[in-house]
């Protein structure tokens, strides 16, 4: 038996093979969406899975203003932000997000879901949130996936 057919083979950055991906929110439960996005943006739905190698595919979410919340969240749910300065914390609810930046609550989601090192910095800029149905990446050619 050869010795050689044993080796283990990781994905580097430079055969990591990326795709796009097509992800419709219309009527999906926010937190169950981020985590499915995260998952592939990660690259843990490939067979070649490395977690220091960013090897997963870039995500378009569209519909993102028509996103679902479970029971009262909408309302009672708060999201604290901060600007670094005194007196700068903020309190947010989903719905006063929602009404200024839909994109932002699937955004905020995700991102929290993602690890919170450099490579998870690098990861975030695979997400591409649209509010409506229309975006710019049609050249890519990205693949829909219904969860």
């Amino acid at each position: 038996m050869d010795h050689n057919s044993f080796k283990t083979t990781y994905t580097t950055k430079a055969t990591a093979e990326k795709g796009w991906v097509l992800v419709d929110a219309q009527d999906q439960v926010l937190g169950r969406l981020a985590s499915q996005v995260a998952k592939i943006i990660r690259g843990k739905h490939k067979p070649g899975y490395t977690p220091n190698v960013d090897c997963g595919d870039h995500v378009i979410v569209i519909n993102a203003e028509k996103v679902k919340m479970t029971g009262k969240k909408w309302t009672d749910r708060v999201i604290f932000t901060h600007s670094g300065y005194n007196g700068g914390q903020k309190e947010l609810t989903p719905n006063m997000i929602k009404a200024k930046n839909p994109a932002r609550l699937i955004e905020h989601a995700v991102k929290g879901m993602l690890p919170g090192n450099r490579i998870g910095s690098r990861l975030f800029t695979s997400l591409h949130v649209y509010a409506g149905a229309q975006h710019p990446h049609e050249a890519q050619q990205p693949k829909e996936i219904k969860f």
